[in-house]
């Protein structure tokens, strides 16, 4: 048979059950603080411009098939059509990795490890269309233009404002790492002081020593009889080689600690060889105008990170 509980037992069950309330409402405090809160008792503005994780938006990138000419030679056609159907795949590639990076990087990391390597690669890609078309036609001229792709929607701000957003709802939120939410004495430790380095910690080179970018040497490897007419094509060229590797290394040193494991790769490198093989391509061609057109020189396209 139960008994009636003396009166200090209710007492001290009420007061127990108040502190649970307590340390539950402590919790949820810390929880929000954690979750980046958009403001605290202070008055600490938040992340308010970072996107939701669930909407980073969609990229979209100008018509390139609109803008060609009626009448691409027959013999482009098939070429043209390949490079056509590979602009619509390196657009899919990009929203993949959109979706995938949420959150990741710097305030400009959809730019420099999505649009820009997009823009260069659509940019070869055009260039090839042209070259098609203009073996056999009149090669279209301001496709280049049409390279350049737009984020849309969510992610407008293109990035999770990773950069050191701070939140403090009694508790110090902070997206660069570190996110301490104290409630009631409480250190609600995210993932045991979980070190996120949002900035990326860029493992490619060290904030103090970026390194260098070297590239096969193309000029070595041209033919010896380069006709006279595309001699100031090709030193034109060779010289836009020598300016891509010191536009990298400049963009190498300038982005230092920005993006993931890959930026260096994904931002800088492959860009860089998109752009080579361009220009190598365009001097292949112009030799092979009056001459024998040299072979294999794409393979000298890629570049390499030096420590």
């Amino acid at each position: 048979m139960s008994r009636a509980l003396p009166k200090y037992n209710k007492r001290r069950v009420a007061i127990i059950g108040g502190a649970a309330a307590v340390a539950l409402s402590g919790a949820i405090i810390a929880g929000s603080a954690l979750a980046g809160t958009p403001d605290d008792s202070n008055g600490n503005s938040g992340s308010t411009n970072a996107r939701t994780l669930a909407s980073p938006g969609t990229i979209t990138c100008p018509d390139v098939k609109s803008q060609l000419p009626a009448n691409i030679p027959a013999s482009a056609q098939a070429e043209v059509d390949r490079n056509l159907t590979l602009l619509q795949t390196q657009i899919a590639e990009a929203n993949k990795r959109l979706q995938d990076t949420v959150g990741q990087g710097g305030p400009n990391f959809v730019q420099n490890a999505i649009l820009g390597p997009l823009a260069d690669k659509r940019k070869s890609t055009v260039d090839r269309i042209a070259t098609a078309i203009g073996r056999k036609g009149t090669k279209p001229t301001g496709l280049d233009a049409l390279a350049t792709c737009t984020l849309n929607g969510g992610g407008v701000n293109a990035n999770a404002n990773a950069g050191g957003a701070k939140g403090n709802a009694n508790g110090n939120a902070n997206a660069g790492g570190n996110a301490n939410a104290n409630a009631g004495g409480a250190k609600a430790n995210n993932g045991a002081n979980a070190n996120q380095n949002a900035g990326g910690n860029a493992g490619n080179a060290g904030a103090a020593a970026a390194g260098t970018i070297s590239c096969p040497d193309v000029k070595s490897q041209l033919p010896a009889d380069i006709p006279a007419s595309a001699q100031a094509e090709v030193d034109r060229n060779l010289t836009l080689l020598q300016t891509q590797i010191a536009e990298a290394n400049k963009r190498l040193q300038d982005t230092v600690g920005q993006g993931g494991p890959n930026f260096v790769q994904n931002a800088i490198l492959g860009p860089l060889a998109d752009k080579r093989k361009s220009t190598v391509d365009r001097i292949a061609t112009a030799i092979g105008r009056k001459g024998t057109k040299p072979t294999g020189l794409d393979a000298l396209a890629a570049c390499t990170l030096n420590k």
